[in-house]
């Protein structure tokens, strides 16, 4: 055995019997199974390291902890993340079966409603980056996916492909967050110049906005499930364009049925949430945009970067968040008061939505 190895096997050797006198303290005899079994295979598996970080105190910092040591001496997977030197990458895959479940509810709402239907399926990081993980990790890849789904949606339906717009653009460009799935407000940008037109509307250009940086240390949904402590943190910003278009009134039902006001900027929550705050089923903007237009949006939290730039655009705006009202799209609003809709979902999400 080399003398690297040996200091490697001493190290993951001594972790392994501090945590053994706490669990024969606490009766657990769980982690001792496992650990056994990964000395046995070879090996500081996944398996020990969320073993250990599920049952002892500070489990977050365990996590932290067992992230570390699966990046250096181990395959580099935490919580079902992959750990890479750039970004931290979900390897939670939608099936085919998902696709098509979601396509079959797509297709029953547009053959009822009166209005236009477009959709836009958000690929996440690993669908844009996920070129620089092993093969072996994802069986099928969100490109297919996206095409599996879109060859199933309805052909009354305006298809919107995203995924090669933010293909195009991952060489050289800040789109995604590093520490969490989703997009930066860039990305969502980019993607919202072909939406914009495929709508009916010029789009505002780059150069018109103003961009202020609300943090430079947002860790996202990624590294709350690894902890590891050399995730990169990300910016979030706010883009303003001042052309004398203001939101008259943004109110929202939450969870519990209550309808309050809200703002599409919420600076008291520094994270996602910083973009129409906490999820709610319903959200409602009027704008000073003088055309009666109206748009409803169904989809995630990927839509809530999205929908500051369309606010440009039309008079009324709604969002059903089908994160938390699944298919009871119709308890929050009647589709056919809207001209158009848009539906705007992540991959990831689709799964547990459909």
């Amino acid at each position: 055995m080399k003398r690297t190895e040996k200091i490697t096997a001493a190290s993951v050797m001594t972790f392994i019997i501090a945590f053994s006198a706490v669990t024969l303290f606490r009766g657990n005899l769980e982690i001792m199974n496992t650990a056994k079994k990964n000395l046995i295979d070879g090996g500081f598996s996944e398996e020990l390291i969320n073993c250990m970080a599920e049952n002892f105190p500070m489990k977050d910092k365990w996590r932290a902890i067992g992230a570390e040591l699966n990046s250096k001496f181990g395959e580099p997977i935490v919580n079902g993340v992959y750990i890479d030197d750039e970004r931290l990458f979900s390897l939670d895959l939608a099936s085919y079966e998902d696709m098509d479940s979601a396509a079959e509810f797509v297709n029953e709402f547009t053959e009822k409603y009166d209005g236009a239907v477009y959709f836009a399926a958000i690929p996440t990081s690993t669908g844009v980056y996920g070129d620089v993980l092993p093969s072996y990790l994802l069986p099928i890849t969100e490109k297919q996916q996206a095409d599996r789904l879109y060859e199933e949606l309805s052909p009354d339906i305006r298809k919107i492909d995203a995924y090669t717009i933010l293909k195009m653009l991952s060489d050289n460009n800040y789109i995604y967050c590093r520490s969490d799935t989703r997009w930066t407000s860039y990305g969502a940008y980019c993607v919202y110049r072909t939406v914009i037109q495929k709508l009916g509307f010029i789009p505002v250009s780059y150069d018109k906005y103003t961009i202020f940086h609300v943090t430079d240390s947002y860790c996202g949904n990624l590294y709350s499930r690894t902890s590891y402590m050399e995730s990169k943190p990300d910016i979030l910003d706010i883009y303003e364009y001042d052309d004398g278009t203001v939101i008259e009134e943004c109110t929202g039902i939450d969870k519990d049925g209550v309808k309050r006001r809200i703002t599409p900027y919420d600076e008291s929550n520094i994270g996602y949430e910083l973009y129409l705050g906490e999820p709610m089923p319903f959200v409602k903007i009027r704008t000073s945009v003088n055309n009666d237009k109206k748009l409803l949006v169904i989809g995630d939290t990927s839509s809530d970067s999205f929908i500051p730039f369309l606010t440009k655009h039309y008079s009324e705006i709604a969002f059903v968040s089908v994160q938390c009202t699944g298919r009871d799209i119709e308890k929050y609003i009647d589709p056919d008061n809207y001209e158009q809709t848009l539906f705007l979902l992540g991959l990831d999400s689709i799964a547990n939505i459909f």
